[in-house]
């Protein structure tokens, strides 16, 4: 049996998480269907455990919170709670209040990251190079390429998606015999078919081997070469197929935010 301990810097921390749920899921902030919310929070910790990360404790932490809250809210009220009110702000608590709380100042905190990263982009713009002779290029100009937003949550919900359809199960108990792969020479094959390829290549279809090893694998070799820009990953739709492809010189820059 193979074992790995994998961590990757690029999870933000819980908040980010649950942002990430409320905004794909459609949901208002001031109104969080817990229950909704907290399935949807379990699902990607159980993928996060499939892959062997090392999952952070604050994760853990506000698994137990969002489980607390659901408690709480499913719990009878009784006639004499009901009708008892803070009798100086004059509503009843909600147990929900204070994530809210903690949600919108991360939000704010995070889009105020936002403004200040798009802020620093346009004073590096100030300062280029000498002019080149771009006259040979102009014949064979390119679509401007435009940002992605490809985050490492959509990601591991492709990779759910995957884990369905792949349906994988305990391998049955046998003698056979198995060749194990590093996680460098998969990032070496996966190159190999991208820069045999024209154009791009479906997610889905890296993973033709169904063992859940080589999955683990391979999905852990996308995301460094990603991190280090060898490969670039598009979506064209909102819960659409995820593509990849190689990224050429003077093109890198982009990734998964």
């Amino acid at each position: 049996m193979i074992h790995y301990n994998v961590k990757i810097d690029a999870f933000e921390g819980p908040l980010d998480l649950l942002l990430h749920l409320i905004n794909r899921l459609e949901i208002d902030i001031y109104d969080i269907p817990v229950a909704q919310i907290t399935e949807q929070y379990l699902i990607y910790i159980k993928t996060m455990t499939e892959l062997k990360l090392d999952i952070a404790s604050e994760f853990l932490v506000m698994a137990a919170t969002l489980l607390a809250i659901k408690s709480k809210m499913l719990l009878p009220k009784h006639e004499e709670e009901v009708d008892e009110f803070d009798s100086e702000m004059g509503y009843e608590e909600d147990p929900r209040d204070e994530l809210v709380e903690r949600l919108i100042e991360y939000r704010k905190y995070k889009d105020a990251a936002l403004d200040l990263k798009s802020l620093e982009e346009e004073r590096g713009l100030m300062y280029t190079k000498p002019p080149s002779d771009l006259s040979d290029l102009a014949k064979d100009k390119q679509p401007e390429k435009t940002e992605l937003n490809v985050t490492l949550y959509d990601m591991l919900a492709a990779l759910q998606k995957l884990l369905r359809r792949k349906k994988l199960q305990r391998p049955l108990s046998t003698k056979i015999t198995r060749q194990e792969i590093s996680i460098e020479t998969r990032m070496t094959e996966i190159m190999s078919e991208l820069k045999n390829l024209t154009g791009r290549k479906n997610f889905y279809d890296l993973f033709s081997i169904p063992a859940k090893e080589h999955i683990v694998i391979t999905f852990l070799a996308v995301l460094e070469l990603i991190k280090r820009n060898e490969i670039d990953v598009e979506q064209q739709e909102n819960f659409g197929d995820i593509f990849v492809y190689s990224v050429k010189e003077g093109e890198r820059g982009f990734g998964v935010n």
